[in-house]
């Protein structure tokens, strides 16, 4: 009995991981589906209404603090509001109130995120109203290629020029290239314990030449230029195209200093400028943050006399895109993951 049983244990175990397989195979499909017919097309931009949104979380909890006769008083109260903004409408004396609009920015190396930042600010730019209008834009970066960041503060810089205020809130982290687009702001909030500063440039590459060397293989590099290249991965590298590179490097990193110090010329930039970084609240005496505050904190307080509307703009994309971005994203959370090890935490 007990050898037919063993087999019969080993098949059953087999087909429940089978059809298991498939039922989760099936769902992220059906999910992914769904996700490209609700896309509704190759782009769009959805606009949310910030305030209707709080007050609905804030409603959540009055119905189960507050007793009936409370709950009817404050709807009470809410329609006479509602009448009497509806007869100001009416007389074109409506109180004009400025709109925030909160954009997010979650950059990576290539700081890709640019791509949907400058469709949402071209959106802005449309319809906010100079000197009455602000943009939000929630930061989360810890830096990247230089091109690619110089592009995003470099689309902040349209809505300085528009004459748009522009705030910048850090909550987590706002690093090298992620402190480039910050500083363009015109104030810049931070938690208490973000991560900022790093004003700094790297650059590290590996070199295989003694290996390839050992291993009796030739590597022929041909340029027209004598800084066409300065180092390689397969070549031998000489201390000429070492000093070039050094050279880059800090030039490099003078335009970082003198990008900062144009936008905040309240920094000691030598002080700052040393590739440190800092927490919000020594970022504040350096001047680096103007305020610690969050900007869940922020927008809670602007709810009270300001219309807020968040944006995201999106482009559809190919069912083999979104699972190539899946990849990345796992792979991102276990780099991440890793990393968190080695930082200090609280005991």
């Amino acid at each position: 009995m007990t050898e037919f049983l063993i087999p019969y244990a080993l098949f059953l175990a087999k087909t429940v991981t089978w059809v298991t397989a498939l039922i989760v195979l099936a769902a992220t499909l059906a999910g992914l589906a769904r996700g490209a017919r609700s896309a509704g097309g190759p782009e769009r931009l959805d606009v949310r209404n910030l305030n209707r949104r709080y007050e609905g979380l804030a409603d959540s909890v009055r119905d189960e603090v507050l007793d009936q006769a409370q709950l009817k008083a404050l709807d009470k109260t809410r329609k006479g509001e509602s009448k009497s903004r509806n007869k100001l409408a009416k007389k074109g004396k409506a109180p004009d109130r400025p709109r925030v609009y909160a954009l997010r920015f979650h950059g990576d190396l290539q700081a890709s995120a640019v791509d949907s930042l400058r469709e949402e600010i071209s959106a802005v730019l449309q319809v906010a109203r100079a000197g009455q209008d602000e943009v939000l834009l929630q930061l989360d970066s810890e830096g990247g290629m230089v091109h690619g960041y110089g592009l995003a503060a470099s689309q902040l810089a349209r809505l300085r020029s528009a004459g748009i205020k522009l705030t910048v809130a850090v909550d987590k982290v706002a690093a090298s290239g992620g402190y480039l687009m910050a500083c363009v702001a015109d104030q810049v909030l931070a938690a208490p314990f973000a991560i900022v500063g790093s004003i700094g440039v790297v650059a590290q590459l590996p070199n295989f030449h003694r290996l390839l060397k050992r291993l009796d293989v030739d590597y022929e590099l041909h340029t027209a230029g004598d800084y066409k290249r300065t180092l390689t991965l397969f070549g031998e590298n000489t201390d000429a195209g070492r000093e070039k590179f050094r050279v880059e490097i800090e030039e490099t990193h003078a335009l970082f200093k003198r990008f900062v110090r144009e936008y905040r010329p309240q920094l000691d930039i030598e002080r700052v400028a040393t590739g440190e970084h800092w927490f919000g609240t020594q970022a504040l005496e350096l001047k680096l943050v103007d305020q610690l505050q969050t900007s869940d904190d922020y927008l809670l307080q602007r709810v009270k006399d300001a219309e807020l509307f968040s944006l995201s703009f999106r482009r559809r994309q190919r069912l083999a895109q979104r699972l190539a971005e899946g990849l990345v994203k796992l792979g991102v959370g276990l780099r991440r993951s890793v990393q968190e090890t080695t930082m200090p935490r609280w005991h």
